[in-house]
């Protein structure tokens, strides 16, 4: 009976969605990574990508697994919306930055980068550790003002959101300083 009510308990606790711990308002963090985009890589840095309008910094477990895989289809599909918004959009897991050259390729279709975070510094600086297991990410996406503020923060396992969430609260940001 211990077993199975422990068993509930964790299966709650799971279920449950998490929140990010960078609130709305609060500093970002500034990092720099390796990257890639369609396979080339090159030196993210955060504070260069904010001096061209807000940036979509998104966390997720690793490369090449359906949800990560959904979720970059997502992103590589609302690209050119981003884009239209002066948005940049960037995802960050543990994954090796040889791993990144191909799924910038496939999951990423070329369209935005994605950047190797093999310490997972930028995971806890943004507390987008996944409790299960430190070596991954959680699913969790921010957006951050050219002021290097979080406008907006999202953590869910399930992928199925975080680009139309992300995307509006972009929107919101360029209507309201128009």
């Amino acid at each position: 009976m211990i077993r199975i009510l422990a068993s509930v308990c964790f299966a709650a606790l799971v279920a449950m969605p998490a929140t990010a711990a960078l609130k709305n308002g609060a500093a970002a963090p500034d990092f720099k990574a390796r990257a890639s985009i369609g396979g080339k890589q090159f030196d993210f840095a955060l504070a260069d990508a904010l001096k061209k309008g807000p940036v979509v910094l998104y966390f997720y477990p690793a490369a090449f697994t359906p949800g990560c895989t959904i979720e970059a289809h997502n992103f590589a599909d609302a690209m050119d919306d981003f884009a239209k918004l002066g948005a940049t959009v960037i995802g960050v897991s543990h994954d090796s930055i040889q791993t990144l050259d191909k799924s910038s390729l496939t999951e990423c279709r070329s369209k935005f980068p994605v950047a190797a975070d093999t310490s997972g510094q930028i995971m806890r600086s943004y507390d987008a550790v996944y409790r299960g297991d430190p070596e991954y990410a959680d699913r969790v996406s921010y957006v951050i003002a050219p002021d290097g503020h979080v406008l907006f923060n999202y953590t869910s396992g399930d992928p199925t959101h975080h680009v139309e969430y992300t995307m509006n609260a972009v929107k919101d940001y360029v209507t309201a300083h128009k």
